[in-house]
């Protein structure tokens, strides 16, 4: 199974007027679709857009993984535990929000600020929050959701394998997988495959995720 999601298809959202555009590839906030709450321990992959001097005040957040790929510019976070870092692109930002932790994001740069952030379902609810950046990342293990985050770039040409199982999200170019073409923007749910394999049109950047275990 490959059920290919388009860029176009997401639900918008965030508050244009405040310098905030969100995307969403699974249901959210006031937007509900029973049919689309989660894919594997997948709650949400939203690509957020926020132009210099906007952000998100405080704000909670439980018992959810939740981790952070910047596209360009610098994500300014502030949280409970403690932590005041800059994100910025190549690195993997985790927030383990376990029983409650609050944060703050913001774009405190000049330069218009892109990120994807993923949440995920941990294995088991609980504990104290947590804080990783991990600089430069090409991966990242995140065993407390059965799952790991592996980063493709892609030279035009070039393959790459692609897990039986797991959630793919392209950041930038355009890849084929199996038959479809996905663009910037698109995602694509992987489920019982085998032998999958990505094939860049152009250079390009994609996030997969692969599920170690059933959700």
């Amino acid at each position: 199974m490959i059920s290919v999601r388009r860029s176009a298809d997401r639900y918008r959202g965030g508050d244009p007027a405040a310098g905030i555009e969100s995307l969403h590839a699974f249901s959210f906030g006031h937007f509900y679709d029973p049919d689309n709450l989660r894919f594997g321990p997948v709650l949400a992959c939203n690509e957020e857009r926020l132009a210099p001097g906007a952000g998100f005040d405080e704000h909670p957040h439980s018992h959810t993984e939740i981790v952070t790929w910047v596209v360009e510019g610098k994500l300014t976070h502030l949280d409970t535990t403690g932590r005041a870092t800059v994100v910025r692109p190549g690195d993997v930002q985790h927030l383990s929000a376990a029983d409650g932790v609050r944060h703050v994001e913001r774009n405190a740069g000049p330069d218009p600020l892109v990120f994807v952030q993923m949440w995920l379902a941990p294995l088991t609810p609980g504990g104290d929050p947590a804080y990783t950046l991990t600089r430069d990342a090409t991966g990242y293990a995140l065993p407390a959701a059965g799952a790991t985050l592996t980063v493709r770039r892609l030279a035009e040409g070039e393959r790459a394998d692609v897990p039986g199982t797991g959630y793919l999200h392209v950041v930038r170019g355009e890849v084929a997988l199996g038959g479809d073409r996905l663009a910037a923007g698109d995602s694509a749910r992987v489920g019982g495959e085998r032998g999958l394999e990505l094939v860049a049109a152009d250079p390009a950047e994609v996030l997969v995720w692969e599920f170690q275990q059933a959700q």
